[in-house]
């Protein structure tokens, strides 16, 4: 049976427990809010097929745990993803901090080509605002990283964020796949490999 889609990216949010990776998952993917979401543990992901320059592309969407224990777990997904998202909570300033050790994560475990994106998420409870929005956009400017605000309640920026990044990667493959002669498609970016299946695990948090 033909494909339903042109490409496959895989793309990966990480971040401390609690900033709200899988509430912006649920935004994008299904236009949802939880304000009670159960915590990941392990890994989840979710599926949306988007359209771009008249290509139909599947985002393939990893939900990471943010707590210590699961680390080892989480970085072995980190080899294959060709987007990575970096999510702080802007009402809690070490989830901020924290963003450059997730960068390290990154610099470690991930491809180098790998396209990034730093997200402040909560964005709509400014009246708890620890983080200024110039503080993120200093440490993304810094690192060289694209830098959004967001809000999952509210649905400010999250369908713009993973649009932006999917443009990110295409460009970048399709700039690879100009440059590729025949006997160089293996520096290529593998697009319909599938990862390993994992059996995971949530928590209720009573």
């Amino acid at each position: 049976m033909a494909k339903s889609y042109d490409y496959l990216f895989k793309i990966l949010l990480i971040g401390d427990s609690g900033v709200g990776k899988t509430c912006v998952i649920l935004r994008f993917s299904e236009d949802a809010f939880n304000s009670t979401v159960i915590c990941t543990l392990g890994i989840d992901f979710k599926i949306r097929t988007i359209e771009l320059d008249g290509k139909k592309i599947k985002l393939q969407i990893w939900d990471t745990a943010g707590q210590e224990r699961f680390r080892t777990i989480t970085t072995a997904y980190y080899r294959g993803a060709m987007g990575i998202m970096l999510v702080y909570d802007i009402t809690n300033e070490k989830s901020f901090d924290n963003i450059k050790n997730w960068i390290r994560n990154i610099e470690e475990h991930a491809s180098a080509d790998v396209e990034r994106m730093v997200l402040g998420n909560k964005c709509d409870v400014n009246d708890k605002r620890q983080v200024s929005k110039e503080k993120g956009e200093k440490l993304a400017l810094e690192y060289g990283i694209k830098f959004m605000e967001t809000s999952a309640k509210a649905n400010i920026n999250v369908e713009n964020a993973f649009l932006t990044l999917a443009r990110d990667i295409k460009a970048k493959m399709d700039k690879k796949l100009e440059g590729n002669n025949p006997q160089g498609s293996n520096q290529g970016v593998k697009i319909t490999e599938q990862p390993k299946k994992t059996n995971f695990f949530r928590c209720t948090l009573l």
